[in-house]
């Protein structure tokens, strides 16, 4: 048995050496990759990508602040989403308006919506919160929770917007951004290539 119990040890640690000089052997090939594979852990993509996968980004999601509150309504159902940004008559930004504000300041208080004006119900541009594109997606998710807000409208560098994004917009970039980081880790943990960066 003692015989038998030395001679498992034996391969066991002939397997290891083995194994280890492989490592090193395969060391300068993960190298040669880095550039091809590399990950940046806790990088979060842009909003600019959430937004391109956006419903919001094959809609016209402004609304002229002089019109009814019904046709935000109307356009709210038409597109199943929950907000559209404002505009006066110049078609800048002047606000939001969102189903909260229906809610909260027509529909509850027993208004009518076709005789109210969208201005007179939406959230003014001097309160809204935005970000641009090129934000982090963590970043505006950080702003939405802050201020309990679901919808984020995106600005350029003159102020003029360029986007929307809701919660779920946002939710979901990270949560494929999340299973890209998994599968990288796994292909490396299973020797498939590739390096990791830690930031």
């Amino acid at each position: 048995d003692k015989h038998q119990s030395r001679k498992e040890n034996n391969n066991i640690n002939m397997l290891s050496r083995i194994a280890t000089a492989a490592a090193v052997r395969r060391a300068p090939t993960l190298l040669s990759s880095a550039s091809r594979t590399m990950v940046t852990l806790e990088e979060s993509p842009e909003a600019s990508e959430a937004w391109k996968k956006s419903c919001y980004y094959t809609i016209d999601f402004t609304i002229s602040e002089d019109d009814v509150v019904k046709e935000a309504v109307k356009r709210f159902s038409a597109y199943n989403i929950g907000a559209l940004v404002t505009t006066n008559a110049a078609g800048e930004i002047s606000g939001v308006i969102s189903e909260r504000d229906y809610i909260n300041k027509v529909a509850l208080l027993g208004r009518k919506s076709d005789e109210l004006k969208i201005k007179e119900i939406s959230t003014k541009a001097a309160k809204l919160v935005t970000a641009t594109p090129k934000d982090a997606v963590d970043v505006c998710m950080n702003k939405m929770l802050q201020k309990d807000i679901r919808h984020l409208p995106l600005l350029d560098d003159d102020g003029k917007v360029v986007g929307m994004l809701s919660v779920k917009d946002l939710v979901k970039e990270l949560l494929a951004e999340k299973e890209k980081t998994i599968q990288t880790l796994s292909d490396f943990a299973l020797g498939k290539g590739g390096t990791v960066e830690y930031s």
